[in-house]
């Protein structure tokens, strides 16, 4: 029997009889959680259906609040939960059958947990009947056990075991998932526990009141280091976005007059065009702020790990002459990587809005070794071919002609792979909120699935997702579901037959293409949008790049772009990362670039 079947004929798990809604005393639990789920706001469940979730989609249906959005796989629908809450800043939810149907999704959890997003994960389970006899795709402690699967891409991962317990539990689950630092949590539904009666006294309003603790000790010392600084910087991690805090880093920022530059992962939290950005720094980034690095008295660190995207490879001065204070909602974060002087835990909005009320001696700043770098550096690495007219079309010229087609307004996804450093350098981001990149996993695919979730967590505004083809071969069949749901996506495919950057990789640290990288036969993902019902255009000259991306920002559906890029132009950072690979080896370091690299 093939899994599809498996998962509409389950029903000797689960009852034939439908749920009823409502009783005076009692209402079934599957209602008891979408009670609460509506009290938190949310709107969609995104997910693909099973036997075992049919009590959810019919107590979904009766009560026509939240609404299914039914992906193509259930890792799709993790990342456009994962996106939903990106944007949203508020739970999302996403479901998966149990057996495949939730293992399906553990990447996209996984990625959703590392990135600190608050995710609520329902799956299925057979009925509690039926457990250790076998049934069909069961997955509790005498089968594949999906709670204890879950525990490690989790903060929390637990089974209903008593109906009258299920209101509790999801709310216990909502407040792990959303305070402190924030992150994913799984709840396993058996078929029979959705479907028995819980008093109605036990489904009150218990509202989760945000974390917002700070060391007001800690902070009083940093302040008294940045009244001291003459040239103190701000680093701003994704710590900031997960607070909402992007107007209150540039409240700070103008208010101590301190140079902002932003993590890979928090890229987005600060203006690019601002006077007072130093752009990204680590990877990826921009070579304004790693030299202005060298120059400060001061770094203070909001809501970032200093790990190897940011500081390339644990090789940038974050520590030195300088002082450093790091301030994140995680103790366990702080001085992880580097020894910090000021320790401040507590959330970055909290600490932000703190220290933007201080009067500030604005005259004792020196801006001059700052006007020295920016007079002599450029922003980008290769910065002719941003201006190229060339066949295939250069990436550096892609993400001009990007930038000026896209509205500052509209919200950008990047995918893993090339897709990240050509976005990360030479995008620029005019308003804060508006860029989104997984790092913390870096999973390919997880942009082109992640746009769907984003878009509708704003509809209002125009999305775009930069992926690469091999990323699109991984989701693209989620296009579909944007087609659904009619939403104003565009997916830029950047076509290089493959793996890019793992092939520029191969030859730049083997001396060879390792012939693990390429696509023997291309991938058509405007023809295989036009199959699922979107529009889809090839684009290999800059015109016609101009004119398609013009055309997608006015369509009102979505529409997939395959750009055919110069899969020759290499990646401009990653030969500094080469480099930096190369560096841990001429110092005998063979312990960490054989962990980063393998061999």
């Amino acid at each position: 029997m093939s899994a599809s079947i498996a998962r509409v004929v389950a029903p000797s798990l689960l009852t034939t009889e439908r749920t009823p809604v409502t009783k005076l005393d009692s209402l079934p639990a599957v209602h008891s959680m979408l009670e609460i789920l509506e009290e938190e706001g949310v709107e969609y469940i995104f997910g693909v259906p099973g036997g075992p979730l049919t009590a959810l989609f019919e107590a979904l249906q009766d009560r026509g609040r939240i609404r299914l959005v039914m992906a193509k796989h259930e890792g799709g629908a993790a990342f456009m939960a994962a996106s939903y809450a990106r944007v949203s800043g508020r739970l999302a939810v996403c479901c998966g059958t149990s057996g495949p149907g939730a293992t399906n999704a553990i990447t996209g959890i996984a990625s959703a947990h590392a990135d600190s997003l608050p995710i609520l994960f329902l799956t299925g389970q057979v009925g509690t009947g039926v457990f250790g006899k076998g049934a069909i795709q069961e997955s509790s402690t005498f089968g594949l056990d999906l709670v204890t699967l879950l525990r490690p891409v989790t903060k929390l991962s637990a089974m209903f075991t008593n109906p009258d317990r299920v209101p509790d539990l999801l709310r216990a689950a909502i407040r792990s998932a959303t305070t402190g630092r924030s992150g994913a949590v799984h709840l396993n539904m058996p078929a029979d526990m959705l479907r028995q009666p819980v008093q109605r006294s036990a489904v009150k309003v218990s509202p989760v009141v945000a974390n917002n603790t700070l060391d007001s000790v800690s902070l009083a010392q940093a302040l008294e280091l940045l009244h001291q600084a003459r040239r103190p910087c701000v680093l701003a991690g994704h710590g900031v976005a997960l607070a909402r805090a992007e107007a209150d880093l540039m409240a700070f920022a103008q208010a101590a007059r301190a140079p902002v530059m932003t993590s890979p992962k928090g890229k987005g939290v600060f203006p690019e065009d601002h006077p007072l950005s130093l752009g990204v720094l680590g990877f990826g980034g921009h070579e304004q702020a790693e030299k202005y690095l060298q120059s400060i008295d001061l770094l203070l660190v909001f809501g970032s790990s200093l790990n190897e995207f940011v500081t390339n490879a644990w090789t940038l001065p974050i520590t030195g002459s300088h002082h450093v204070v790091q301030v994140d909602i995680d103790p366990t974060m702080i001085g992880r990587n580097y020894s910090v002087d000021v320790p401040v835990v507590g959330d970055a909005g909290a600490a932000l809005r703190e220290l933007r009320n201080s009067n500030f001696d604005r005259d004792q700043r020196d801006f001059a070794v700052l006007e020295a770098i920016r007079r002599n550096t450029p922003r980008h690495l290769a910065s002719d071919a941003i201006d190229s007219d060339s066949v295939p079309l250069k990436p550096q010229r892609l993400m001009r002609e990007l930038r000026s087609a896209m509205p500052d307004d509209a919200l950008l996804f990047v995918d893993n792979g090339s897709s990240i450093i050509w976005g990360v350098h030479y995008f620029e981001v005019r308003s804060p909120g508006t860029f989104f990149v997984d790092l913390g996993l870096a999973s390919m695919g997880s942009a082109v699935a992640g746009v769907v979730g984003g878009s509708m967590a704003n509809p209002t505004r125009r999305s775009v997702a930069l992926v690469g083809d091999a990323a699109f071969a991984m989701n693209g069949f989620e296009v579909h579901t944007a087609v659904d749901e009619n939403l104003p996506i565009t997916w830029l495919v950047l076509n290089n037959h493959g793996h890019g950057m793992v092939r520029q990789g191969d030859q730049l640290m083997r001396g060879r293409d390792l012939g693990a990288s390429q696509f023997k036969f291309p991938v058509d993902s405007a023809g295989v949008a036009r199959a699922l019902g979107a529009r889809g255009v090839t684009v290999t000259t800059p015109a016609e790049l101009r004119a398609a991306l013009i055309e997608a920002m006015a369509h009102h559906g979505p529409t997939v772009i395959d750009a055919v890029i110069d899969a020759e132009e290499l990646v401009p950072t990653l030969a500094r990362r080469v480099q930096t690979l190369a560096n841990f080896m001429a110092n005998k370091r063979t312990s960490d670039i054989r962990s980063l690299i393998g061999g």
